[in-house]
C-alpha cells in the first residue's frame, strides 16, 4: 500500500470513532496527507531500503501527539483555559525527533488539566471516554492517546508520566506503554514540564498496541541517549529472576486491588513457571504501603540546590493572576469555575503537605531507601509483576472518591525505574486487564523484551467492539 492511503485510512477511522471518544482535539490532516505524498515520492526515486531504514526508522507511521506537547501548529494548552490561544511556534525535542524519523503526526490528543489527574477531561476540550465502555474513563493525563491508539486512530503516541500519566491510561485502554528509566528521554517541549526536583520524576515514552514497537519507538525519542539503556543485548527470558507482588500490603488511602486483576496476574505467574521453566519470588515489600506518601513527599521536596518544586496554584495561574483554590471553589460550585474540580481539589491540598515538616523528611528517606531495596532485588537481571492500578477502568468521575489510587504507579516515578504496561485481554465486563513489568534503572530491553512475551501468550491488544 501507499503512504497516502495508509494515512487516509487512519485518518478515516478517526472520522469515524473521534465523536464517541473525542480522543484527538485537533487534527492536522491536510498536512499529514501532503506529508504522505512525500513520502511516496521519496519511496518511488528509489534510494534503496537500507539507505531509508537506516535514516528514516518510521517513514511513513502515523503518529499521535499528547497536546501537552509542542507540535508545530497545533494548541499546546493543556487543558488550561487561560493557554486556548496559545498555538506551537516549534516542536517538542521527541516530536521533532519522531519527524526527522519519517512519522507523520495526525494531530494532538487531551490530556488533564495541567496533566495532574487521572481522568482527561477540561474545560477546554471536553472529556474522552473509553473506546470499550463510552461510561468509563480513559485514564489521565495522556488519556486521549490511550483512548486514540485503543481505537486504531493511530500506530503510536508520545505520552509523558510523573505519576503513572503513560501506564495508568495505557492500562485503562488495554495498549502498551512505556515509561523508561528517567533521565534517557528528554522532556524538553511539554507544558508544563518539571523543574527543581520533579526534573528526575518525569518521564516521557510511547504508547502503543503492539509490544514491537515499543522499543524501535523508544530508540528514535531517546537519541543520543539511548547509549545509557541496553536495548541491542539479547534477552535470555529463562535466565530473569522473576518476583511477584499483588498489591501495596493494604494502604488505608488506596482501594483494594480487584479479584480480576490479581487473577490475570496469577495467570501470568503461572505461564512464567509452566512456559519457562523459572521459579516465580512472591516478595512482600513493606514500604510500598506508603507509595502515596512517599510520592507526595519527594514530589513536594527541594531539589539539591535547595529550589522549591514549584507550586500548582502558580501553574494554574500561568503567569497570570494567581490562583485561590477556595474562590475557585465557591465559583465552581455555581458552574463559573474555569477549572476542573480535581484540579481545584489539588490547589486546595497542596498546602497540607508542608504543614507536617518532620513527617515529609521521614517519608523522603523512606523513598530513598525503598529505591536502594528495590535496585538491590532486581539487580542486573530481575523483573517486578505488579498491578498498573488497583480497579479496571472506573466510570466518569468516580476517582474523585478514590484519588490516591494512582499510587500504584506513580511510586515507580520517584524511584526513577522502568516500568511497561502490558495489556492481559478483557476482564469480564469487556473491560481491559494488565500488569505492570519492573526493571532496575537502565534495564528497559527486560521490561520490554518481557512484554513482547506476554503480547504472544496473552493476546495483547484487543479490537473494542469485538467481543
Amino acid at each position: 500500500v501507499t503512504c497516502v492511503e495508509v494515512v487516509e485510512a487512519y485518518v478515516e477511522r478517526i472520522k469515524e470513532v473521534n465523536p464517541l471518544i473525542n480522543a484527538v482535539v485537533k487534527d492536522r490532516f491536510e498536512e499529514a496527507l501532503q506529508e504522505a505524498q512525500q513520502v511516496d515520492k521519496l519511496l518511488s526515486e528509489g534510494p534503496g531500503d537500507d539507505y531509508l531504514e537506516e535514516k528514516f526508522p518510521l517513514l511513513g507511521v502515523p503518529i499521535t501527539v499528547k497536546e501537552a506537547f509542542s507540535l508545530y501548529g497545533m494548541p499546546n494548552t493543556s487543558g488550561l483555559v487561560n493557554r486556548r490561544n496559545v498555538i506551537a511556534t516549534s516542536d517538542a525535542t521527541v516530536v521533532s525527533r519522531l519527524k526527522q524519523a519519517g512519522a507523520i503526526p495526525l494531530g494532538v490528543t487531551n490530556c488533564s488539566e495541567l496533566c495532574m489527574w487521572y481522568e482527561s477531561s477540561n474545560r477546554v476540550y471536553g472529556r474522552t471516554n473509553n473506546p470499550y465502555d463510552l461510561q468509563r474513563i480513559v485514564g489521565g493525563s495522556s488519556g486521549g492517546e490511550g483512548s486514540g491508539l485503543a481505537a486504531a486512530c493511530s500506530v503510536i503516541g508520545v505520552g509523558s508520566d510523573i505519576g503513572g500519566s503513560i501506564r495508568m491510561p495505557a492500562f485503562f485502554n488495554g495498549i502498551f506503554g512505556h515509561k523508561p528509566t528517567t533521565g534517557v528521554v528528554p522532556n524538553d517541549g511539554q507544558f508544563p514540564n518539571a523543574y527543581g526536583v520533579r526534573t528526575s520524576y518525569l518521564c516521557t515514552g510511547p504508547m502503543c498496541r503492539y509490544a514491537e514497537d515499543l522499543e524501535p519507538v523508544l530508540r528514535v525519542m531517546a537519541g543520543p541517549g539511548v547509549s545509557k539503556l541496553k536495548l541491542n543485548e539479547k534477552v535470555s527470558l529463562e535466565k530473569i529472576k522473576f518476583h511477584c507482588m499483588d498489591h501495596d500490603g493494604g494502604s488505608i488511602f488506596v482501594s483494594p486491588v480487584d479479584k480480576e486483576i490479581l487473577q490475570a496476574q496469577k495467570k501470568v505467574v503461572e505461564h512464567l513457571e509452566s512456559d519457562l521453566g523459572v521459579q516465580v519470588q512472591r516478595v512482600a515489600i513493606h514500604k510500598m504501603k506508603y507509595s502515596f506518601q512517599i510520592w507526595s513527599a519527594m514530589m513536594s521536596s527541594k531539589d539539591s540546590e535547595g529550589q522549591e518544586a514549584q507550586r500548582f496554584t502558580d501553574l494554574l495561574g500561568d503567569h497570570g493572576k494567581p490562583v485561590w483554590p477556595l474562590w475557585e471553589l465557591m465559583k465552581w460550585l455555581v458552574g463559573m469555575s474555569s477549572h476542573t474540580l480535581p484540579a481545584i481539589a489539588l490547589g486546595l491540598t497542596e498546602k497540607l503537605v508542608n504543614l507536617n515538616l518532620s513527617g515529609k523528611a521521614k517519608l523522603v528517606s523512606m523513598g530513598k531507601s525503598l529505591q536502594e531495596e528495590m535496585e538491590a532485588l532486581l539487580g542486573p537481571d530481575g523483573v517486578l509483576l505488579y498491578p498498573s492500578h488497583p480497579t479496571i477502568a472506573p466510570k466518569h468521575h468516580s476517582p474523585i472518591c478514590m484519588p490516591f489510587n494512582f499510587a500504584y504507579t506513580a511510586i515507580f516515578n520517584v524511584l526513577g525505574l522502568p516500568v511497561t504496561q502490558c495489556p492481559l485481554g478483557l476482564g469480564s465486563e469487556g473491560l481491559p486487564l494488565g500488569i505492570q513489568l519492573v526493571a532496575a534503572a537502565y534495564n528497559d530491553h527486560l521490561t520490554l523484551a518481557v512484554a513482547q512475551y506476554l503480547e504472544k501468550a496473552f493476546g495483547g491488544w484487543v479490537l473494542p467492539g469485538k467481543v
